[in-house]
């Protein structure tokens, strides 16, 4: 029976129509996913609007069906009386005669009429039944509008809902289109996109001719993106026969070739063979290519009255066509030939027999159906989609049809391709029915994974809002009453009052007084309050007007300086004339030192002993590295998390306009593409501009004139010039071994005994023991390995104190104090006392806490433990000797010279090796290779030295001409370093003469200058680091260049004890000094010639 609500829609929606007026076409055949203010859908349907309660979109949030609004698997709807039904189909009977007799109108104006095919707007042209498309129509709905199709005009929309389509029930050959991603699913719309325009041009000439009917086959390659199947391996072989209800371009206006298309799927096919593009003919003899339309059948069946649907599919509405005699021979499709596309042999799939009443289906239909429930109650787009299909069913309920159920699951679920695949292959219900209830389960875990979500967001959301509304409100009601403000009004005066306090200059009050009236007229609640008071803040901060007050003692100075350093006698000096000046002057300005010196020597803490004797606050900052202006001069308020520099944290801290900062290693100050850190230190470092230093972040002047800087540095080469124009250069060289010697045993020495515990205790470490790691284990210009060898002693000793003796004479429970002692009895109290409920866990983390907590002191080591360090055992604390003589060579054969080099780590002794590689005949020719790892500069020292050194030997003694015929190696030990500069020539040149004149060169001595080619020697640098590394390896004579004189005047005479200076301005000087008792008759004569003779004596020998 039909349902009394429903008649006035099913007359309105029974049948897809084309329309012919403009205005309904290009409503109702643009599918619902392009329309605009509409979303794309799984799906279309084409129901009306007119007079209806149910959307037209499958998207309506609209669900009630019947009486019950979750009632719709149920088909409780209230049935048609008979009067009610009968009426309805005689109505129904004259329309269709009605409709027959106009038969012949509607044919004459098709005929006349010229339907472009690309044509968005009507679809398909209307087939001789004036039913719309041919075979069903091409049109997805009724605009509603009164008008009706064919042209005829003033017809209701139910005066041709009767008129049912006709489906082929056999139809073997149709035109292939391979989709991808998801199956087509018989009894639902299906929205594709055909891009290739010959497939294009065949489906609105199959629409034209009445023909709208396609096979769809999923491709298997999910990333495939093709129009034309190309091989039956591409795609599965079950599809579905689908049949095109309208079609229009992709691009509006008709531009382009692509089309989409709306298709409805009617029953499942299996691909039996292809006929891909190209083919031949596909037609046999005696086929009808042209064939004629089939008759509609307009009378409706008793069954179709009696369905309670509000959606009529084409399934239920197409009468069947049996197959005749003369059908068997047609060949619909044989006009597609004259287009590039692929066709297919098809055969029908049927489903397998079942019994609608099987437990098992109707327990896996039913799950399914409280699955669709559930997943419904969590997703409104779901179950706007479970209620459009529960409408759209034959059946009074889901339950009597099983097959479509599954396939509506499947059609709905968001699955993998093959998944959705396996579900369209089965035509066993019962397992059709099982994958489609496992895909729907995904399904479900996927919409309570995102419900529980979106509450989470949701609640943690709401709970924010209410939170802050509270707050609000609180602030409101205690600003009402006056309880409390929102404390800006005392920020304001906390910040005057400290204001107060400081001497601010008028630049810089005029610029606080402004920042401070901006935040009173700020909401605390804005980003700008808190920016400004940040800058206030700092502001305030800064110490205007506030000094430390300096000590000018120059005795003090004197102390304080000599109890932390032994030497750097000027350094020290430098820092008294500080002091005299202010002194005599009442005031100091602020100076800027720098402190050259290899590592160790004490750069760094000789700044803060100058502090500490100065009495001014000491900050230090290290710039090694560093590639961001932005640390110096601060950064813009603008951005976020925005800091003042460095220079203006120091002040901060220090709460002082003079203190003393450190600028460490100002020589491994980086460059990057942040700035280049080291220009912008030179208005940081000039006195003439940093009295108006202008800081990024605070953006008015501060006063560093009274700050003394003190920059350290290993090197000036990497120094830029004009910072080092700025600044006071005080060089530091090595220290000596008398040197260390006394600052080992006045502050290296006691320091480690503190820091190893035994201060108190009977350790010690004899003169000859620090004599012994000077000069076998420390021979660096500085004293820091020193102090770490030191420091290993007193480790080793201390071990080896408590070890013999720490746990029998002092046992664990003697080191707690009467605290320690009652605190360790509570704790054992607790422990037994706790409940036995607790976790292991629990009671070791207890446990460990109170362990750590437990004061302890320092253990008393008994006064009879005596501990001794001398030379003999210093190797049982410090391992074995590291140097075991002073020099490389101890007697050095000719060709083999020491040199002096200077490095970041100070001076070293440096040998030049020369041999001869083979014998000298008359045949022999010269060469010269070097190796050593040296750079462009000594390399051209070399090539220099031998140059002169053939130069000399034939001027002195021409008789003479090794030089002539010998191939000389010469090296530089110690491959690994890289070496070059400009003060090795006089050495290289030595030893080649040596060589030469076959005459070695005394051990003691050691040289160092420049050559030029006519044997000028040229002045060097590092002479007192160089003359450090001489006394450090035993020399007894340093030949220097005579211009370095004043450089060797000006060396303590504790470092040129026991070392003769040798001043030189020509090479000839150097030879006398260097071959003193030379036998120039000797040296003469021709190593070639004796060479020669020996040869032709053994020839003869030979001969005889």
């Amino acid at each position: 029976m039909l349902s009394r609500q429903r008649l006035p829609r099913i007359l309105a929606t029974k049948t897809p129509t084309a329309l012919t007026r403009p205005r309904a076409r290009a409503f109702s055949s643009v599918p619902l996913s392009v329309r605009p203010g509409r979303q794309s859908a799984l799906r279309l349907q084409t129901l009306s609007r007119t007079g209806s309660q149910v959307s037209l979109s499958n998207f309506s949030s609209y669900s009630p069906l019947g009486k019950q609004k979750d009632g719709f698997f149920d088909g409780q709807v209230e049935p048609l009386s008979e009067e009610e039904m009968k009426a309805n189909l005689e109505k129904a009977k004259a329309k269709a005669e009605a409709e027959a007799e106009e038969k012949g109108v509607s044919e004459a104006k098709l005929s006349s009429s010229d339907t472009p095919p690309g044509n968005s707007g009507q679809g398909a042209p209307e087939s001789p039944d004036s039913k719309g498309s041919a075979a069903g129509g091409a049109a997805s709905g009724s605009a509603g509008d009164g008008a009706g199709d064919g042209g005829r005009r003033g017809r209701k929309p139910g005066d041709r809902a009767l008129t049912k389509p006709q489906v082929p029930e056999i139809y073997p050959q149709v035109l292939a289109i391979p989709i991808a991603k998801r199956p087509l699913f018989p009894g639902f719309y299906k929205a594709i996109t055909i891009r290739d325009p010959d497939v294009a041009n065949a489906i609105m000439e199959m629409i034209k001719r009445g023909q709208p009917y396609v096979g769809t086959f999923l491709f298997k390659d999910e990333n495939a993106d093709d129009d034309i199947i190309r091989s039956p391996d591409e795609v599965h072989d079950v599809g579905v026969f689908a049949q095109i209800t309208s079609a229009f371009p992709i691009k509006p206006g008709g531009e382009g070739n692509g089309i989409t298309a709306i298709v409805y799927p009617h029953r499942r096919i299996r691909l039996s063979s292809l006929i891909p593009p190209g083919a031949a003919d596909a037609s046999k003899p005696g086929e009808i290519t042209e064939p004629a339309p089939p008759e509609p059948i307009p009378k409706p069946t008793e069954e179709a009255a009696q369905k309670g649907d509000v959606v009529a599919s084409f399934e239920e509405s197409a009468v069947v066509q049996k197959p005749d005699a003369a059908q068997k021979t047609l060949s619909p499709t044989s006009f597609l030939k004259k287009f590039p596309v692929s066709l297919v042999n098809v055969e029908n799939l049927t489903e397998e027999p079942f019994d609608p009443k099987s437990p098992v289906i109707r327990a896996v239909t039913n799950e399914i159906v409280n699955v669709f429930k559930e997943v419904a109650s969590m997703n409104a787009l779901f179950r706007d989609q479970v209620s459009t299909f529960s409408m759209s069913q034959s059946a009074g309920n889901v339950g009597g049809e099983p097959a479509k159920l599954a396939d509506f699951a499947a059609a709905v679920s968001a699955g993998e391709p093959s998944e959705l695949q396996d579900v369209l292959s089965s035509l066993n219900v019962e397992e059709r029915l099982h994958k489609a209830l496992s895909l729907l389960k995904k399904e479900q875990l996927n919409a309570e994974l995102q419900s529980k979500i979106t509450k989470d967001v949701e609640s943690k959301i709401t709970k924010r809002q209410r939170e802050y509304w509270l707050m609000e409100q609180m602030k409101g009601i205690r600003r009402e009453l006056g309880i409390e403000s929102d404390g800006k009004e005392k920020l304001v005066e906390k910040f005057k009052e400290k204001a107060d306090k400081l001497a601010m200059p008028e630049a810089v009050r005029k610029v606080f007084d402004d920042e401070l009236n901006k935040l009173a007229h700020l909401e605390p609640a804005a980003s700008e309050f808190n920016v400004t008071r940040n800058y206030l803040d700092w502001l305030t901060q800064i110490p205007w007007g506030l000094r430390s007050a300096e000590n000018f003692g120059i005795q003090n100075a004197i102390t304080v300086l000599d109890e932390d350093h032994y030497g750097l006698k000027d350094v020290k000096d430098r820092i008294l004339e500080f002091i005299a000046v202010g002194k005599l002057r009442g005031t100091v300005e602020g100076k800027i030192l720098c402190f050259v010196g290899p590592p160790g020597v004490g750069k760094t803490s000789i700044g803060k002993s100058i502090a500490r004797a100065l009495n001014r606050e000491y900050y230090r900052f290290s710039v090694g590295g560093l590639t961001d202006v932005a640390e110096i001069k601060g950064h813009r308020r603008t951005y976020v998390g925005a800091l003042p520099g460095r220079v203006i944290q120091a002040l901060k801290k220090c709460k002082t306009e003079n203190p003393l900062i450190l600028i460490d290693e100002i020589d491994k100050i980086g460059r990057g593409h942040q700035g280049d850190p080291s220009s912008a230190l030179l208005e940081l470092l000039d006195p003439e501009q940093n009295s108006s230093f202008l800081d990024h972040y605070m953006d008015v002047p501060v006063d560093l004139s009274k700050v003394l800087f003190v920059c350290t540095a290993n090197m000036t080469d990497t120094i830029p010039r004009p910072l080092l124009d700025r600044m006071e250069v005080i060089r530091l060289s090595g220290y000596v071994a008398d040197e260390k010697m006394a600052i080992a045993e006045k502050y290296l020495a006691p320091q480690a005994q503190d820091l190893a515990g035994l201060k108190n205790v009977d350790v010690n470490l004899t003169k000859e023991a620090i004599e012994e790691l000077i000069k076998s284990y420390c021979r660096e210009s500085g004293v820091r390995n020193l102090k770490k060898q030191i420091e290993k002693v007193y480790r080793k000793s201390a071990l080896k104190i408590v070890q013999d003796l720490g746990e029998e004479v002092l046992p664990e429970s003697e080191a707690l104090t009467d605290e320690g002692k009652t605190a360790l009895e509570e704790s054992e109290t607790k422990s037994e006392s706790s409940d036995n409920s607790e976790t292991n866990q629990a009671a070791t983390e207890a446990s460990e806490k109170e362990t750590t907590e437990k004061p302890r002191v320092a253990l008393k080591v008994p006064d009879s433990v005596h501990v001794v360090i001398d030379k003999e055992n210093l190797k049982d604390y410090v391992g074995p000797p590291i140097f075991t003589s002073d020099r490389l060579f101890d007697v050095t054969p000719p060709g083999v010279i020491m040199g002096l080099a200077w490095t970041q780590m100070g001076g070293a002794a440096m040998y030049i090796e020369s041999i001869v590689q083979s014998s000298l005949t008359s045949n022999s020719r010269p060469s010269l290779e070097i190796t050593g790892n040296l750079k462009t500069v000594m390399k051209e020292s070399t090539t220099l030295a031998y140059s002169f050194a053939k130069s000399l030997m034939a001027k002195e003694f021409p008789d003479n001409h090794f030089l002539d015929k010998a191939k000389i190696h010469l090296h530089v030990p110690e491959g690994a370093v890289q070496k070059d500069g400009p003060s090795a020539g006089v050495t290289m040149a030595t030893s080649l003469l040596s060589l030469a004149l076959d005459t070695p060169v005394n051990p003691t001595v050691a040289m160092t200058g420049e050559l030029t080619l006519t044997g000028k020697v040229l002045r060097i640098g590092g002479l007192r680091e160089k003359t450090v590394a001489a006394r450090r390896a035993g020399c007894k004579m340093v030949i220097f260049p005579e211009d370095n004189l004043s450089d060797w005047l000006e060396l303590p005479e504790n470092i040129k004890e026991g070392i003769e200076g040798r001043p030189v301005s020509w090479y000839s000087e150097v030879f006398d000094l260097i071959f003193p008792d030379l036998d120039r008759e000797k040296a003469n004569k021709s190593r070639i010639r004796e060479v020669k003779k020996a040869h032709d004596e053994d020839t003869s020998d030979n001969d005889e």
